[in-house]
């Protein structure tokens, strides 16, 4: 089979690199020149571990290529997936300007038969809103040509995504005919091979599953930040209670850690686009605007915890940021609750070195010169008046405790992720602080 993947972005190029991996002949297809150059000479755009070898390799075995030429491209192809962004709009909603744009293309150069695939993340009635942007640009070259258009949505965790990819826990297809469930069938055959099933419906049902989706792990994520907050007013620790309900196979043990906000290009885009479909659709999502106010509010927390500690005062301390990235393994900083602290603490007089394993790059772009960077960990903790831990990075997870004590100034832990043991760090001379565990100071209201 051969297909196009128009988008090399995160989703577009894990979804082309996979395909090719299991020996489908693909055609990633951008509009950056230099992107694409530099994805010939296996220069990536996005870190995700794996992808980089296997993107050499597929392009060294002429499964995969790159090209800017979106009308040669899908020439002679089953299917053209459409993987470019749906970056929200300042109220909320999805724009969808850059779909339509390629859904036009399209329809201005196929020549037989194509299953549209819309990947990206798009609100419900979006395959409608492609399939008459293909037919008009048709109808204007007095083409009589059939298509389908199908809704293929991802559900790729950044860090892990090629593993989503190739072994998926579901492979979801909302399709309106039988000969585009054969080519999506056909497609995907090779990722079945162990059992991993695959879900046909309707598209507008395929669409709205992966809002779905992240809106309930988003709306998992908050809920337990609620409650770590009350734990700490009430003098309950959120880690015997997270044990406790986990444990629970209703409930599980998935997305139940407390900490100080989801970030990412994704839960936040999606929970905003599918409050804005209901408002426009005449209906109220109550519980996901709770879910919104509960994350914006969350990522505050730490700095709050801050601000207690030192009565207030921040100017002058300086302070040892571990991790900036929105979750490990990804040097992506959309909506990361790193921003919003750091941001905070400068704004209070303070001074901020951070380290981050994969994300420093990114956040020199974002940050620029407002903060300091450390080669390390430990560099960043240099006369530090305290260390916050703001990402979960496996590196930070076991620290030389001993070192850190005589790198810092003063001997303090903001833990944003609940990753320490407090007695562990109070033998070591340290002062904790964790989320939603008791709190080594008297006005616990007060940090929450």
């Amino acid at each position: 089979m051969r297909i196009a993947v128009v988008g090399t972005g995160y989703v577009g190029l894990v979804t082309g690199t996979c395909f090719a991996e299991v020996g489908i002949d693909v055609t990633c297809i951008d509009i950056d020149q230099q992107k694409i150059e530099n994805l010939k000479k296996g220069i990536l755009p996005i870190y995700e571990p794996g992808l980089e070898e296997m993107v050499l390799r597929n392009t060294q075995k002429e499964r995969l290529s790159f090209s800017t030429d979106l009308a040669t491209s899908i020439q002679g192809c089953d299917a053209a997936f459409i993987a470019v962004g749906t970056p929200p709009g300042e109220d909320g909603s999805a724009d969808l300007k850059y779909v339509l744009a390629v859904a036009r293309a399209i329809g201005q150069h196929m020549s037989d038969y194509l299953v549209v695939v819309t990947k990206s993340t798009v609100p419900v009635g979006t395959a409608q809103k492609v399939r008459q942007a293909i037919e008009e640009e048709l109808a204007a070259r007095s083409a009589n040509l059939a298509f389908d258009v199908a809704s293929n949505p991802e559900f790729l965790k950044e860090g892990a995504a090629i593993e989503d990819f190739l072994k998926p826990d579901r492979i979801v297809v909302g399709v309106a005919s039988e000969k585009a469930e054969e080519v999506m069938q056909k497609l995907y055959k090779p990722f079945l091979m162990n059992g991993h099933p695959l879900i046909f419906m309707d598209i507008p049902s395929a669409e709205m599953t992966k809002y779905a989706a992240n809106a309930m792990l988003a709306t998992k994520i908050s809920f337990m930040n609620d409650i770590a907050n009350l734990c700490e007013i009430m003098g309950a620790d959120v880690n015997m209670v997270r044990r406790g309900i986990g444990s629970d196979a209703r409930i599980g043990n998935k997305f139940i850690y407390p900490g100080i906000g989801y970030g990412g290009s994704c839960f936040p885009k999606d929970v905003k686009a599918l409050i804005r479909t209901a408002n426009e659709n005449g209906y109220q999502m109550r519980v996901l605007k709770s879910v919104e106010e509960v994350n914006e509010h969350q990522k505050s927390v730490l700095f709050n915890k801050i601000m207690n500690h030192f009565q207030g005062n921040l100017a002058g301390k300086t302070f040892a940021v571990w991790g900036l990235s929105f979750k490990p393994k990804t040097d992506d900083m959309r909506e990361a609750p790193s921003l919003v602290i750091i941001k905070k603490l400068l704004e209070q007089g303070a001074q901020v070195k951070a380290y981050d394993p994969v994300a420093m790059k990114e956040a020199q772009h974002l940050l620029g010169d407002t903060i300091q960077y450390g080669k390390d960990e430990y560099e960043a903790l240099i006369d530090a008046d305290a260390l916050l831990l703001v990402t979960e990075w496996p590196e930070f997870r076991s620290p030389n405790f001993t070192v850190a004590g005589k790198l810092m100034k003063e001997k303090v832990v903001f833990d944003g992720r609940n990753i320490y043991e407090a007695k562990d760090l109070a033998e070591k001379g340290f002062t904790y602080y964790g989320i939603g565990v008791k709190q080594p100071v008297s006005e616990l209201k007060a940090t929450v």
